[in-house]
């Protein structure tokens, strides 16, 4: 039973037209297969010799290059360099050099003015505070 379905769509796919541009007429444009931009393009090409250079060394996909290795692992040791030195300059500090710095962030918030609240005002009382700044002008010019 299987075989004959087989055999009645094997039939049926004989029977199908496939349309031969070459035999139609040789004025018209042939169709092409489209390239895949993303195939074709040089960085997908290396890195697929890459890959497949390394798997036939047996290199794992996570494994990195030995020089991005390297160069990973010195960027994370000078970090931690950095970090240590800040540590080690905020600890040696005296307590007259602290006492220093808290005076200058004092002085520096007392010299800073402080802002206003109007600044903080909406617009249109602002607005209403120079309208009547202008009506108690113009009733002071009048009486002049």
């Amino acid at each position: 039973m299987y075989s004959e379905i087989q055999r009645e769509r094997a039939d049926i796919g004989g029977l199908m037209a496939r349309p031969e541009y070459r035999e139609w007429n040789p004025e018209l444009i042939k169709p092409k297969k489209l390239l895949n931009p993303v195939k074709a393009s040089r960085n997908h090409q290396e890195m697929h010799r890459e890959l497949l250079m390394n798997h036939r060394r047996g290199l794992g996909v996570d494994s990195k290059p030995e020089l991005q290795r390297v160069l990973e692992h010195r960027r994370r040791n000078q970090l931690i360099k950095k970090k240590k030195e800040e540590l080690e300059a905020k600890r040696l500090q005296c307590p007259f050099e602290q006492e220093l710095l808290r005076r200058q962030q004092r002085l520096n918030q007392l010299e800073k003015p402080p802002e206003k609240e109007e600044d903080h005002a909406p617009e249109f009382i602002k607005v209403r505070e120079n309208l009547r700044r202008i009506t108690t002008l113009t009733s002071g010019e009048r009486a002049l």
